[in-house]
């Protein structure tokens, strides 16, 4: 029987498989990581439910998963979703079909378990210290904010204020407009209030940028400074801040055929890539934190750690 184990992470944006093996030296070895750009969210995000064409693309992508399973001979089988299928009116009805066109079991988790989940990979990175961090993972439905340290979580919380859905409210114009920038702020200001004042409460010395966009920030960030990136071979990154604002700026103030020639940005970033630095550059001056961080180990590798106790 092999050791090796499957882990599906079914995000708004981006539907993940990551096949691995136990491996002592570094936590784990990849056999597999197939990464989708399923949108899942697109065009239903705010009204609560999957439109027609991307619910067959999330079908069509879980069908070929399954055959990469049966192909690595998996049968330890995790797969996780989050925020656009806990709020759809569909998902149930989603996971039934799955199920029974593949046998895979699909678990909805709470934004809570989410968080927990999100602590637990950015812990295995290695980039938790002793001092406090403020962890930020911006889903494309939901974002989660752990505060903690290399010991424990002190405050954890999920917000369903996802890139897809902030793109829907407030990205109507591009370049998206001064007036909506504003508005947007407003609206973070108020929805996050929970979260400024939980974290106030401690001394906080750095942001930590779990995967998604702080993933394109970092490749940016090295090709600006005229540097190849490798993901696979950087699990964390430490951004020079004068860096990290002058790239989210020259997103911000891009329209889409800019942002789509920039190398390092995926297609299926391409324009959630504007809301998300605003939404970091929002919380950074909040908070008046200068260190940030970027951690490639997040939700999977969360539920890898738990697979492999």
């Amino acid at each position: 029987m092999t050791n090796r184990v499957a882990v599906m992470d079914l995000g708004t944006n981006t539907f993940h498989l990551l096949i691995a093996e136990p491996d002592p030296t570094r936590f784990f070895k990849e056999v597999l990581h197939e990464h989708v750009g399923v949108k899942l969210g697109e065009g239903g995000i705010n009204e609560g439910t999957i439109k027609t064409n991307a619910y067959q693309r999330g079908i069509d992508t879980l069908l070929s998963f399954h055959q990469f399973i049966r192909q690595h001979n998996v049968h330890n089988i995790k797969a996780i979703a989050t925020s656009a299928m806990r709020s759809a009116s569909n998902g149930q009805q989603f996971i039934d079909e799955v199920k029974q066109h593949t046998g895979i079991v699909i678990e909805t988790i709470n934004g809570d378990r989410e968080a927990g989940y999100i602590y637990a990979g950015v812990k295995a990175s290695g980039c938790l210290q002793e001092a406090n961090s403020l962890i930020v993972d911006i889903g494309g439905g939901s974002v989660e904010f752990i505060l903690g340290n290399e010991h424990e979580i002190i405050y954890k919380q999920s917000f369903e204020i996802g890139a897809a859905r902030l793109m829907a409210k407030f990205h109507q114009t591009d370049p998206i407009s001064v007036d909506e920038v504003a508005a947007l702020n407003d609206y973070l200001d108020l929805q996050l209030a929970p979260m400024f004042d939980a974290v106030k409460k401690h001394n906080v010395q750095s942001l930590i940028g779990s995967s998604g966009a702080f993933e394109t920030f970092a490749e940016l960030a090295e090709r600006h400074n005229g540097h190849s990136f490798d993901l696979k071979q950087t699990p964390t990154y430490a951004f020079k801040e004068g860096d990290l604002l002058e790239i989210t700026r020259k997103i911000i103030h891009s329209n889409h055929a800019e942002r789509a020639a920039m190398p390092g940005i995926l297609p299926v970033r391409v324009d959630m890539i504007v809301v998300s630095s605003l939404l970091m550059q929002f919380v950074m001056h909040k908070l008046n934190l200068h260190q940030v961080v970027m951690s490639a180990y997040s939700l999977k590798e969360g539920v890898l750690a738990e697979m492999f106790k």
